[in-house]
């Protein structure tokens, strides 16, 4: 198999990877909380599970309750979701997988979007009375793929580019 073969191989083992966790995840946490009457499950002293609907963007801002606002700000995302996939698959090391973990997370926040309207977050992380936005699996790996490319942008480009100087 050739190396592209291979690359774009692993890109959607990836996206799909990231896109299915995010699917199971949800699916049980949705299919818990049907069945208890408490919207909220206490964890531990920094992570409780408590199910929201976001019919807004990252980490539930700009919520619109206007449905033509809506439908645009999705078709958006599915716009941006593509344009990450190619980028993707034309970024050559690390790069592309980290875009990849951006993808598979971007799919499926657009899957429940399109689904049910809105995309259900559910990790609630805390400490003492000071609460994070509430998440999703899909919402981790978007932000892991985007540190993660801060990070070798940074850091390691820099190494990179300080060792071929020498």
């Amino acid at each position: 198999m050739s190396h592209i073969k291979k690359k774009y191989v692993i890109i959607i083992v990836i996206s799909l990877a990231v896109f299915l966790l995010d699917r199971l995840t949800k699916s049980l946490v949705l299919d818990f909380f049907e069945n208890i009457t408490t919207k909220q499950i206490y964890i531990n002293h920094f992570i409780n599970l408590l199910l929201i609907w976001n019919d807004g963007i990252a980490f539930g801002l700009l919520n619109f309750s206007d449905q033509k606002i809506y439908n645009l700000i999705t078709i958006i995302i599915f716009f941006v979701s593509i344009v990450v996939l190619i980028i993707a698959l034309k970024s050559k090391n690390y790069d592309a997988y980290f875009f990849s973990m951006i993808f598979g997370g971007a799919i499926g926040n657009l899957f429940d979007r399109v689904k049910y309207n809105a995309v259900p977050d559910f990790i609630d992380l805390h400490i003492n009375n000071y609460h994070w936005f509430i998440f999703n699996v899909a919402d981790i790996f978007i932000s892991l793929g985007v540190i993660c490319l801060i990070f070798d942008e940074i850091f390691l480009k820099k190494k990179l580019q300080k060792k071929n100087e020498n």
